[in-house]
This record gives C-alpha cells, structure tokens and sequence, in this order.
C-alpha cells in the first residue's frame, strides 16, 4: 500500500467524521468524538476507553482517558441527531446499487457479570442461547442487497428496572423514559423512522416479534407491509378450509407433495442456497377475537432431509407477488445478523463498561457511526474497487463535503414489488476481510504522521 493510500483512506475519515461534528453541539467536542470514533477502528482486542486513550494519544494516556470517558459518558449530545446524520451521510452509498428494500427489527444482547449496569437483567441472552444476566437492545435497520445500517438503538429497561428509582437514579435514566415491551420499543422506532421520511422497505421480524400479533397490525395500521417469522404453534385456518382451526405446523404437515417447490433464493459463497417452500393462504385464528381477520400469506420452509418443517412466515405483501421473490425478501433477515456480528467482534459494540444509560447509548451510536463509514468505504478498497472514489472527499469549495465520481442518486421511496419480474442477484455483499485492517493502517498512520509533526 503506498502512502497516497493510507493518506487518502484517513482523509475520508476525517471528513466523515467533520460531517458529524455539526450535530454534536459544542466545538469542543469534536476532537473526541473524531479520537473516540478514531479509537474503535485501530485499537486492537477489546474496545474500552483505555486502550483507545493509548492509540489515539500515546503521549498523554490518563488526560485522553479522562476525556474519552467523559464524553462518551457524560457528554449531553442527542444519540439521534447524530444516528440521523449517519443514515444521511451513508444512505447514498448503500443506495447506489439499488433502493432500500427491508426494514429489519431485531434486538442485540451483551452477557453481564455484574447487576449494576442499567438494564441488565435476568432473561433470554441470544449471544448466550440461554437465560442469562444481560443488557438487550432493540434495534432498526435499514437494508438492499448491497448493505444495511442501524439506524436506531434503543435499550430495553426490564420491568424491574423501570420500577426502581434508586437504581434509576444512579444510572441517570432519564425520567420520560419508563416500561415498555420490546415490541413497543420497536413500533416507536418504526413510527420515527416513518416521521423522518426513511425510504421505506419490508419489515422483517424474528419470531419473537413477529409472533405477537398486535405487533403485526401495529405495522400494518401504518401502511407497511411486512414478513414477519413465527412460532410454529400460532393457530391459523387455511382459507380453503375456514372451519378448521389448526397450528401453522400442523397444516404444514398436511399439505400434499404438489404444494412443496424447491426454491433459490440467492448464490452463496460455495454454492446456490435453495431449500424447500410453501405457502398458503390463511386467517389468523386466536382462541378469541378471530372475527375480522385478513387474509395473509403463509410462508412454511421444510428442507430436505429435515423430519419436520423448521421455519414459519406471515405476511402482508399483495398474494400476486411470485413465490421465489417473497422466499428472497424472507431471506434478507440474514443481514443484521452479520452486522452485529461484525460491529461486536470489529468495532466492540459490546466492549463499554460503563453503567449508565447515557453513556450506553453514545457508545452504541459512535459504534454504529464508525460501521457507517466502513459501508461508505466498501467501494474504495482495494482490491474492490479503484481509489479515490469514495462518499467522503476533500472539499470541493470552503465548507463542504461531497462524493468524488458520480453523483449519489437521490434517495427513492420504496418501489412496488415487482410481482413477476427477475430478481436481482442478491449475494452475500459484505465488506471485504482486508477492509477493517486496512483502514487500520490508514488511519494510524495518518495519526503517527500528524504527531511527529506536532
């Protein structure tokens, strides 16, 4: 890697990261916001403030801890003025290879040994598999075959938590905020991301979400649709056979062989990924209520070799839409799964140590903005693409940032499906291994260079 290179990728970043200091309030802040977010990418092994004070200012370890510490812990700046600056800023990017196409709700836990931190509690850990004392957040994303991006954060406050003031107090959660169910959390974020004029996709849900079926209208009495995953007990009736009230298992196993199709819903890296689907059409039938129920599309995957059916959908996009394209929107979940995955072991998403509510959520959101910039870089690394290319340049004219190349599209609202029409290919488009160590390199030297000038 030359030196034209290293210079030019840490650049970008100092761009990226200027953009963001228009929404952090004081000036003042901006030097640790550029030395925190500096921090997450070039400190090697766990990401707490100290080994970020000692890489981002060698020299004078204790003063940068200090500082680093306060502002990420104390610091009065607003998690969603800057979460909105993200999507702004990386929403072209992502956009270049087409319109976002799935909201995806999920939630995101960290194992606690300890009781004080805010929020942690005894209860379903999925980092764990198992009931466990954790934090859990609930998270919204945005998301196209390209990439996806959180874009809001939020941690869940267990009913015990909410309830107690002292514990409150001593980890300064604010007063507006009190319980709610983690479904709740996420129709909130939903409503905002609506409010904020997000292009608007498919919300994809797990089963724990998508089971609760007041979450399900709650997303459709907005006007969205949605591809909800759930349990295989829920009781519906097959509108072919109203009278009938049975499990979605139930009727999976009932189908006949003509109504099973193997479908590929997109090339992996060793090989087409296919498996065996069907779906139906049905009501959902609680044991009360049921009267007045819409139809909506059953989606049942059982693959070959499996005894029974493993994975249940419902959904609410039009019946017309062709049966490979709703498995492909099903399928696109799998993306937030590899985003937590890389923002915990890259960016040290659950590395703070902190116990209070403001400073858990400013971690999370420079984490998150630390990821927005790796999307944005994706295309300027080699060997993906040509240098120089990137969202982030030098400034064209005084006080501005803007892409090199061609011109970012204007972000597009949601199009209507396409119910026949070909399907994108829709691999696996991650960020490239060498990406992280190589911005890595960038950036400390960039660093290096900048104090032995000082």
């Amino acid at each position: 890697m030359d030196l034209d290179t290293i210079m030019d990728g840490a650049d970008r970043f100092a761009a990226y990261v200027e953009e963001l200091t228009s929404v952090i309030g004081h000036a003042d802040r901006a030097a640790p916001l550029r030395d925190y977010c500096a921090g997450l990418l070039t400190a090697e092994g766990r990401k707490s403030v100290e080994p970020m004070a000692a890489v981002t200012a060698p020299a004078h370890v204790s003063v940068q801890h200090q500082k680093l510490l306060h502002f990420v812990g104390e610091g009065r700046w607003l998690d969603e003025r800057v979460l909105a600056k993200v999507r702004e800023l990386v929403m072209p990017a992502i956009e270049r290879h087409g319109p976002i196409e799935a909201w995806i709700i999920d939630d995101t836990s960290y194992p606690k040994q300890g009781t004080h931190s805010v929020g942690v509690h005894h209860q379903y850990c999925g980092q764990l598999g198992k009931q466990a004392n954790c934090q859990v957040a609930v998270t919204l994303s945005i998301a196209n075959r390209h990439a996806s991006l959180p874009i809001a954060y939020r941690l869940y406050l267990p009913k015990d938590w909410a309830d107690d003031a002292e514990r409150r107090d001593k980890a300064h959660v604010p007063e507006a905020i009190g319980f709610k169910t983690k479904p709740q959390i996420a129709l909130a974020q939903i409503r905002a991301a609506l409010a904020a004029g997000v292009a608007r996709g498919v919300v994809l849900i797990d089963a724990s979400y998508g089971t609760n079926t007041a979450f399900r209208t709650g997303i459709g009495a907005l006007g969205l649709t949605y591809v909800a995953a759930i349990l295989s007990t829920v009781k519906v009736r097959a509108a072919a056979d109203p009278n009938d009230r049975v499990s979605v298992k139930a009727l999976a196993l009932g189908l006949p062989n003509h109504a099973w199709r193997t479908i590929v819903w997109r090339e992996g890296s060793g090989a087409p990924l296919r498996s065996r689907f069907a779906r139906v059409r049905v009501r959902i039938a609680p044991s009360s209520g049921a009267a007045g129920r819409t139809e909506e599309t059953l989606l049942i995957e059982w693959p070959p070799g499996e005894a029974v059916p493993t994975k249940y959908w419902l959904s609410n996009l039009d019946h017309r839409i062709s049966f490979r394209r709703l498995v492909d929107i099903a399928k696109m979940r799998w993306r937030i799964e590899r985003d937590y995955q890389e923002l915990k072991q890259e960016i040290g998403l659950g590395h703070y140590e902190g116990r209070g509510w403001r400073g858990f959520h400013h971690h999370a959101t420079l984490c998150i903005a630390t990821y927005g910039f790796l999307i944005s870089e994706r295309e300027t690394i080699p060997p993906s693409g040509p240098r120089g290319t990137g969202r982030f340049a030098k400034p064209a004219i005084p006080g501005g940032y803007r892409p090199r190349g061609a011109a970012a599209p204007t972000p597009t609202a949601h199009p209507q499906l396409d119910r026949n029409g070909p399907l994108q290919n829709s691999g696996c488009d991650r960020p490239d291994a060498a990406t992280m160590p190589m911005l890595r390199t960038q950036i400390s030297t960039k660093h290096a260079t900048q104090l032995m000038t000082q």
